[in-house]
């Protein structure tokens, strides 16, 4: 073979939206010296979990409508246009009537991503890209070969495939820790169907986030019906005696509501430059300043866009700006604020206004994905305990019809939320179930629940989790660690802490899951990138890229792994 005619053989693992988002940019790159092999282990491309049965019935939608997503192949709007009239009619589409201001189903959804995977396979054919595509097949391993300056896939019963960069968009993945041995607890909500049952007794939930409610809509619907009254208010009749819902919460909060978005792909050319953020490292010992990233990234915002606001803020630093919008939300009742919310998210979007300081605190959150990997362990301690929760809660954006289903649900006595604090501890039996032990103020409780249900939404996955062993096994990969500015910091923090380990003269936390560089190229023990594998499989890089954007990460990352591939 002429190595310098030989086609570049890329290959994908995983078909879902971060494989179909890779997928877009090769194709729409100039170059056409390359073939593509996308391995999914399901018998269809482009839905990934969130949008196909694995993850959503009927009463689950999307959280951001077709205005707030970037443009795969075609936009919704234009796709109902050519889409399959039988699709239409079951989730009740009108093409004529289509708002791309609305939510829509997520199985819906996932018809369209499925049908932008076929649109760019044949623009592929016409611009002569060679794609093959194995569906119902599942990836065994990934071994590397520095020497040949290759990687091999393994499939079970076949030869090993050979391929210049494999790219691992692998999605969602809630290990199985009590479900299936313990009777009626479950290590999270999907997929759904499991939840369609009858139940006569109280459910415990734990979460309160998106999650939760999408366990919560299934178990409503298994256990009575929602009903639009005459004067417009929404009702929940019970059927079966004896079913309620707690939802149990570190903070007792409700996530905040979908609201109008000024700017609906939440700023992202207003994010940290590269430049910027070499001068803060250079400035700040080789560590980015968290404190530098919320004055420029979420702060100064205001000063054109809420001047108001701005004066609010101004001279709070970070720890001051959160307790202050905790206290706001602590001292109501969390379904009174919910309510308040909803009706303050209805205006914004009837007047077409955003809420401005949740708005750029989306912003702040997709902004941290790129550096997140430079700041400090101290930094990225504040992170997880002090804006994260915030973060966590008022960028949910959870759909107005979800809130009138809780509301609903709430006000016929059969939901109700528990805020049990950071020392909590669930216990689940063998018998079935699960106890809940927590505090009540000075008081010590333990509640029992006949099923519970494990609604945290995707956790990080450690290094120990990731499925592709030889990565692991022949060191290609490494731990995620992140340096402590201060060593006397670290020192300390060794004592009591086992993520946090000693390496000459310095301290490193470990950080959940993989060592990626700015181009998601997996990066090993002695810091060498790899220039094979690329690793865009968020549960598993949680630790470097802290912010679940879904479809916002898909559209960035993947534009960053081109860059590095030609």
């Amino acid at each position: 073979m002429n190595l310098t005619t030989a086609k570049k053989r890329i290959a994908i693992i995983g078909g879902g939206p971060s494989g179909l988002f890779m997928y877009k940019r090769l194709i729409e790159s100039k170059a056409t010296n390359f073939e593509i092999e996308i391995f999914e282990r399901k018998d269809y491309l482009g839905a990934g979990m969130p949008y196909s049965s694995e993850g959503a019935n009927v009463e689950h939608i999307t959280n951001v409508s077709d205005n707030e997503i970037p443009i795969i192949f075609n936009s919704i709007e234009d796709w109902v246009k050519i889409a399959p009239k039988e699709i239409l009619k079951r989730f009740n589409i009108n093409e004529e009537k289509f708002n791309e201001y609305k939510v829509l189903p997520r199985l819906f959804f996932g018809e369209y991503l499925s049908a932008q995977f076929k649109l760019l396979k044949e623009a592929a054919e016409n611009k002569g890209i060679k794609t093959n595509v194995h569906l119902n097949c599942v990836v065994e391993d990934i071994i590397d070969f520095p020497d040949s300056d290759r990687a091999a896939i393994c499939l079970k019963g076949l030869p090993k495939t050979y391929f210049d960069q494999v790219i691992i968009c692998i999605g969602h993945n809630w290990p199985k820790k009590y479900e299936g041995r313990i009777p009626k607890y479950f290590d999270s909500p999907y997929p759904p169907k499991k939840l369609l049952v009858k139940l006569h007794h109280p459910v415990g939930i734990m979460g309160s986030s998106l999650t939760a409610i999408d366990a919560i809509r299934t178990l409503a619907r298994q256990n009575g019906k929602f009903e639009e009254e005459a004067d417009g208010t929404y009702r929940y009749h019970l059927a079966s005696e004896g079913f309620k819902v707690v939802m149990h919460s570190r903070s007792g909060l409700l996530p905040a509501i979908r609201f109008h978005l000024e700017d609906s792909h939440l700023g992202k050319e207003e994010t940290l430059g590269k430049a910027e953020i070499k001068e803060n490292m250079a400035e700040n010992g080789g560590f980015l300043s968290l404190d530098f990233v919320f004055e420029k990234n979420f702060k100064e915002m205001f000063i054109k866009k809420d001047p108001a606001f701005y004066e609010q803020i101004k001279n709070m630093n970070l720890e001051e700006f959160v307790q202050a919008m905790m206290a706001f939300r602590e001292k109501l009742e969390p379904f009174d604020l919910f309510k308040k919310e909803y009706e303050e998210a209805e205006k914004s979007i009837e007047k077409r206004k955003s809420i401005y300081w949740k708005e750029a605190l989306a912003v702040l959150s997709f902004s941290m994905n790129y550096p997140a990997k430079y700041l400090s362990a101290e930094d990225m301690e504040r992170l997880q305990k002090i804006l994260m929760p915030l973060i966590s809660i008022v960028i949910a954006f959870v759909p107005q019809s979800s809130c009138r289903e809780l509301l609903a649900l709430h006000d016929a006595g059969v939901l109700s939320i528990v805020a049990v604090g950071d020392d909590a501890d669930l216990k689940p039996l063998e018998t079935g179930g699960a106890d809940y032990h927590y505090r009540l103020g000075e008081k010590k409780v333990t509640v029992h629940f006949d099923t519970f249900i494990n609604c945290v939404g995707q956790p990080h996955l450690s290094f120990d989790d990731f499925p592709f062993k030889s990565l692991i096994n022949n060191g290609t990969l490494s731990r995620a660690k992140l340096q402590f500015q201060s060593a006397r910091r670290g020192k300390e923090e060794m004592k009591h802490n086992d993520l946090v380990t000693k390496q000459g003269n310095n301290y490193f936390l470990t950080v959940p899951g993989i060592t990626i560089n700015d181009y998601f190229q997996v990066v090993d023990e002695a810091g060498r990138v790899n220039k094979r594998i690329y690793m865009m499989a968020v549960p598993y890089i949680g630790g470097y890229n802290p912010d679940y954007s879904g479809i916002d990460f898909c559209e960035a990352a993947s534009e960053a792994v081109l860059k590095c591939i030609f």
